[in-house]
Parts: C-alpha cells; structure tokens; sequence
C-alpha cells in the first residue's frame, strides 16, 4: 500500500473515531412546541411573496447573514424580537446580550416557540434552531453564553423583526 493511500486511510479513520465526541459535544435541547401554537404551512410561491429574497434565503433555505450586517445587534432599546415570517414572539430585550459575534443574541428564549435539530453543513455537528410556527431558519446555538443559562442563540437579524415597546 503507498504511504499517501495509507495515511489518507488513517486521516479518515480518525475523523470517523472523532465524529461521536463532536456530535455529543453540541447543546441537546428537549423543546417543544407550546400546546396552543398552530403551525403555518405556506406554499414557496406564497413565502415568496411574503418575503424579500434575502428573508427567504435564510428563513426558508438556511442562510446566514454577514456578521455585523444587522442593525439588530446593536439594538438596545426595550421591545420584542418576532420571527420575520409568521411575526410569533422569539424573544424579548431582556434576554438580548452583546455577544461580540456580530449577530444578535440571546441567552434564553420564549418557551414553545423554537425547536432545534441537528445541522451538518459545515460537516461539523451544531445545533439549529427555527420557529415553531412556521418553520423558519432562526439561527444556531452554542453553549458559550451568560449565566443563568450558559446558552448563546445566535440570530440571524433578517430572520427578526424588532417591535419596539410602547411607553405609557
């Protein structure tokens, strides 16, 4: 056997004796959707026109903005953060943290309103995250975030819509 066939063999053979480490290194999450949250099913034709090219590119097809991209990082004010396609309530500003990352993110999230599974594209295992209701692309989550919870979602901005609170 050539000693390039042979270590090529071996690199293979680690990566695979690797992949079961990393896959339990990721957050497993036990969500649920919330009993009384009806899911929305819409047709691409109907997506489509409801969002623009670049929500529909991460909301319906797994996207990711650039970082630092989102006015929403920076975003101090108090209010909500709805799911730019079906407007349900993700998270509010306090649970918002200045992460570093580029993107929003939070440290908790409204109970019953994401669910996560497992993403592969980058070939190494991470936890995504989508609404509840209607399925759409929210972002990932990792466990270098704050106390109480340790958790940082990482939010795609386009994928939210900030709704300011009211005063009085």
């Amino acid at each position: 056997m050539k000693r390039r066939i042979f270590l090529g063999l071996l690199g293979i053979g680690g990566l695979a004796g690797a992949m079961p480490g990393l896959v339990s290194a990721r957050p497993k999450l036990d969500l649920a959707r919330a009993p009384d949250l009806e899911p929305l099913a819409l047709s691409e034709a109907e997506w489509r026109e409801r969002l623009s090219e670049a929500r529909f590119e991460i909301l319906r097809e797994g996207g990711t903005e650039p970082s630092f991209s989102s006015p929403l990082d920076k975003e101090t004010r108090d209010g909500e953060y709805r799911c730019a396609g079906c407007d349900l309530l993700l998270f509010t500003s306090d649970m918002k943290y200045d992460s570093g990352t580029g993107w929003p993110s939070f440290f908790t999230h409204v109970e019953g309103h994401l669910l996560t599974e497992l993403d592969l594209v980058m070939l190494i295992p991470r936890t995504e995250y989508h609404c509840a209701r209607c399925g759409g692309h929210q972002g990932h989550v990792f466990e270098d975030g704050p106390e109480p919870t340790g958790l940082r979602w990482c939010n795609n901005g386009l994928a939210l819509r900030f709704v300011p609170a009211t005063s009085g």
